[in-house]
C-alpha cells in the first residue's frame, strides 16, 4: 500500500501543544501548506492530535521518516500518512497488540522490531504520567498478512530477556463484551458481615460446587474489610453461585457476588457506566433544570420553590450553600417539561423579588458557557477588522496619537448633558489623523473639524460645535482616567426601561469601573459582558466589585487563549 498525499497525522501530541510550536519543527522538512491542532467544539481544548500539509508528497515523507517518534515537549509524538478513508482505521485490519515489554523499549526500538515483516502505518507504546513505557503498545500494518506474520513470528519470543505476548487488536468494547460471556471459576464477594471468617465463606459456597480457596480480606488490625474471594474448581459452580448469592439477604447484609475483575478491567467498566449515566441525565434535564440567581441570603429551598411552583409540576429544588451552610445567592430548579421550564423563565426573569431582580435562564455547564464567551469575543474580533475603528456600544472609539506618535485609541466616555432619565449621554465620535507636526482632526462623519491646531506635538481633538458639546476625553498611556461622577443606579430605576436601554445605560457604568484596573482593556471587557450577561446580571457587578473582578479575571482568560490562537486561524480544516 503506498500514499501519495502530503498530509501527515500527528499524534499523541501534549495537549499544550499549538500549531506555532508544530510549524517550528515541520518547516525545518520543508514548506509547510498548512496545520491543524484539532480542538474540542466546545472547551476548544487539544484533542492531542493534528494534521500537516506539505506542499509536496516529497517533504511529507522525509518528515514522516525523520520526525516519527521524535519528542514534542519530551513527549514522542505518532506521524503517519491521513487516512481520508476511515474504514481502514475502522475495521481493525492489520493491528496488532504487544505487551510484557521491557520498560528499555521505545517507540523506534518497536518500529526497527517489526518493520522487518512489512509497512507500519502506526506504532505506538503506551506512556504513564511520568511518559515511562507501561509494558504494552500497538502497531498497524498496513495489510493483514504482514500483521499475520508479525503474531506468528514474534508471539513468545525473547525481547530484552522477557517473553513477549503479540496478538491481533480487541476494541475494549469487544474486551467487556467478552469477559462478561466468558467461563470464569474465581468469584468476588462484597458486604460480607464482618464475623465471617475464610471457613464461614467456604461453608457459604461449598454447596454449589468444591471450593479451592477461600480468603477474607483484613486490615493491618486483622479486622474484616467486608469483602473476599472464592476460588472454584468447576467453572459452572462458580456461575450458579453468582446467580443464586447475588442480591441475597445475609446475616442482615445483602450481598454483592460477582466475577472477579482485574483493577483495570473494573475502572474501564466502572466509566462506561458512569459515561452513561451522565449522558442520561444530560438528555434528561436538557430544557427543564433552570439556574437562578441574585437571590436574597434568607431564600432556602422552600421558599425558592414557592415562587416557582406556579409554573408547573417541579421535581427538584436546591439553594446552593458554602460550607458554613450560608446562601451562595443561587440556586437551580427543575421542571417535569420543557414547556413548563420556558414559561418560568418568561415570567420571572428580571422580576424583582425581595430587594433583587432575578436572574434566571436555562441550567448549563461551566465548558459550554466559556465556549459562548470565546466565540462572541471572536465574532466581535472579526466585525472590527472589518471596519476603521474598534466598536463599543454600537459607536466607533476615537483614535489619538501618544507622545511617542505610535496610534492608539480610547472608547467614548459618557458625559453629563443635563436632561434625560440620568442626565447622561455619549460623546461625539472623533477620529484623529496623526502625521507629520501636527494632525488633523476628523469627526465621526469623514468631514474637517475646523480650525484643528497644526504644529503641536500633542494635538487634540475639538468638537464640531464647541458651544454645545463638551470636549472629548483623550486617554494617553501617561495620564490617569478621568472619570465624572454618576448617581447611583437602582433596580426600580431600571424596571420600567426597555431591556436594551438598560444595558445601554449599565453598560457607562461597567466601563469605567473596568477602566481601573484594566484602562487598556476596558472596552473590550465590557462588550463582552454586555453580550453574555442580563441587565439585572450586569447591575449585580456594579455593586458588588468582588462578583466584578471575577469577571473580568474570567474575560481575561479567554482574551488570553484567544491570542494564542489568533494567529493560527489560517490554517486549513481538513476531513479526519
Amino acid at each position: 500500500m503506498s500514499f501519495q498525499s502530503s498530509s501527515l497525522y500527528v499524534g499523541d501530541l501534549d495537549t499544550e501543544v499549538n500549531e506555532a510550536n508544530l510549524h517550528e519543527i515541520f518547516s525545518r522538512i520543508g514548506p509547510v501548506a498548512s496545520i491543524r491542532v484539532c480542538r474540542d467544539l466546545i472547551t476548544r481544548r487539544s484533542l492531542g492530535y493534528a494534521y500537516v500539509n506539505f506542499h509536496n508528497a516529497a517533504d511529507a515523507e522525509r518528515a514522516l521518516e525523520e520526525l516519527n517518534n521524535s519528542p514534542i515537549k519530551e513527549r514522542p509524538c505518532r506521524i503517519m500518512w491521513t487516512q481520508r478513508d476511515p474504514s481502514l482505521r475502522k475495521s481493525g485490519k492489520g493491528n496488532v497488540f504487544i505487551k510484557n515489554l521491557d520498560k528499555d523499549i521505545d517507540h523506534k526500538t518497536l518500529y526497527d522490531t517489526f518493520s522487518q515483516f512489512g509497512q507500519i502505518l502506526s506504532c505506538k507504546i503506551e506512556l504513564d504520567d511520568k511518559k515511562e513505557s507501561k509494558g504494552y503498545g500497538y502497531i498497524q500494518f498496513a495489510t493483514q498478512e504482514a500483521a499475520d506474520m508479525a503474531i506468528s513470528k514474534v508471539n513468545g519470543m525473547m525481547l530484552n530477556d522477557k517473553k513477549v505476548f503479540v496478538g491481533p487488536f480487541v476494541t475494549k468494547k469487544e474486551r467487556l463484551a467478552s469477559n462478561s460471556t466468558k467461563k470464569y471459576t474465581n468469584v468476588y464477594i462484597k458486604n460480607v458481615n464482618e464475623e465471617i471468617d475464610e471457613e464461614g465463606l467456604k461453608t457459604m459456597f461449598s454447596k454449589y460446587g468444591p471450593v479451592q480457596s477461600a480468603i477474607v480480606m483484613r486490615d493491618e488490625q486483622g479486622k474484616s474489610k467486608g469483602f473476599g474471594f472464592v476460588n472454584f474448581e468447576d467453572a459452572d459452580a462458580a456461575a450458579v453461585a453468582v446467580d443464586d448469592l447475588n442480591n441475597k439477604e445475609h446475616n442482615g447484609r445483602t450481598l454483592y457476588v460477582g466475577r472477579a475483575q482485574k483493577r483495570n478491567e473494573r475502572e474501564a467498566e466502572l466509566r462506561q457506566k458512569f459515561e452513561q449515566l451522565r449522558f442520561e441525565q444530560m438528555t434528561k434535564f436538557q430544557g427543564v433544570n433552570l439556574y437562578i440567581k441574585n437571590l436574597d441570603d434568607d431564600f432556602d429551598d422552600e421558599k425558592l420553590r414557592g415562587i416557582f411552583d406556579a409554573f408547573g409540576t417541579i421535581t427538584s429544588c436546591k439553594v446552593m450553600r458554602d460550607n458554613k451552610g450560608a446562601s451562595k445567592g443561587f440556586g437551580f430548579v427543575c421542571y417535569s417539561s420543557p414547556e413548563e421550564a420556558t414559561r418560568a423563565v418568561t415570567e420571572m426573569n428580571g422580576k424583582i423579588v425581595g430587594s433583587k431582580p432575578l436572574y434566571v435562564g436555562l441550567a448549563q455547564r461551566k465548558e459550554i458557557r466559556k465556549a459562548q464567551l470565546e466565540a462572541q469575543f471572536a465574532q466581535r474580533k472579526q466585525l472590527a477588522t472589518r471596519i476603521s475603528a474598534p466598536i463599543y456600544n454600537g459607536a466607533p472609539a476615537m483614535f489619538y496619537a501618544s507622545p511617542g506618535g505610535q496610534p492608539g485609541f480610547v472608547y467614548p466616555q459618557m458625559m453629563p448633558r443635563g436632561g434625560g432619565r440620568f442626565g447622561y449621554q455619549p460623546m461625539p465620535n472623533y477620529v484623529m489623523v496623526s502625521g507629520g507636526r501636527g494632525g488633523q482632526v476628523k469627526n465621526g462623519r469623514g468631514g474637517m473639524v475646523p480650525g484643528s491646531r497644526r504644529g503641536m506635538k500633542n494635538p487634540q481633538p475639538y468638537p464640531v460645535a464647541p458651544a454645545a458639546v463638551p470636549t472629548p476625553v483623550v486617554v494617553s498611556p501617561d495620564a490617569p482616567l478621568v472619570v465624572p461622577v454618576m448617581p447611583p443606579l437602582t433596580a426600580q430605576s431600571l424596571a420600567a426601561l426597555p431591556v436594551e436601554e438598560q444595558k445601554h445605560i449599565i453598560g457607562e457604568r461597567l466601563y469605567q469601573l473596568i477602566a481601573k484596573p484594566q484602562p487598556v482593556l476596558a472596552g473590550k471587557i465590557t462588550g463582552m459582558i454586555l453580550d453574555s450577561s442580563y441587565p439585572e446580571e450586569m447591575l449585580q457587578l456594579i455593586d458588588n466589585p468582588a462578583t466584578l473582578n471575577e469577571k473580568i479575571d474570567e474575560a481575561l482568560k479567554v482574551l488570553k487563549e484567544h491570542e494564542k490562537t489568533a494567529d493560527n486561524t489560517g490554517a486549513t480544516k481538513q476531513e479526519e
